[in-house]
């Protein structure tokens, strides 16, 4: 922990424990009292790659669904516009790409989705 980010533990361990300076204290005391640190220090975090508190996620999640439901009754929501952004997606400083095509014809849909199922290993649909 000390080699990660030993700022964020001394951090933790002042604001946990009151200790200010760890190094007074034996290596294996040192070694409980950070083991003991919960999963929202900022070792922690660090440690695991999380950028937010799991609860905070988990707010931002219901946020997401209930907005994205109150949109899905709207105008614009009916027509497929002007989605919410995803506040979870933001917090994780994610961005799902998505490849989005658009076909002039019925006709060149269906080839694009025979190529596609081909491609993926399905079979063609011969209709």
């Amino acid at each position: 922990m000390i080699a990660v980010d030993e700022d964020a533990l001394v951090c933790d361990l002042a604001e946990t424990y009151g200790i200010y300076d760890y190094r007074q204290l034996p290596v294996l005391r040192v070694a409980v009292f950070a083991n003991g640190l919960g999963e929202t220090s900022r070792i922690k975090k660090v440690l695991s790659g999380q950028k937010e508190d799991l609860d905070t996620l988990l707010l931002a999640g219901i946020y997401d669904t209930v907005r994205l439901l109150f949109w899905a009754k709207t105008k614009d929501g009916q027509a497929g516009r002007n989605r919410p952004n995803s506040v979870t997606q933001a917090l994780e400083g994610s961005k799902v790409e998505r490849e989005e095509r658009v076909f002039s014809s019925g006709e060149e849909f269906e080839r694009a989705m025979r190529a596609l199922e081909i491609e993926i290993g399905g079979e063609e649909h011969g209709d």
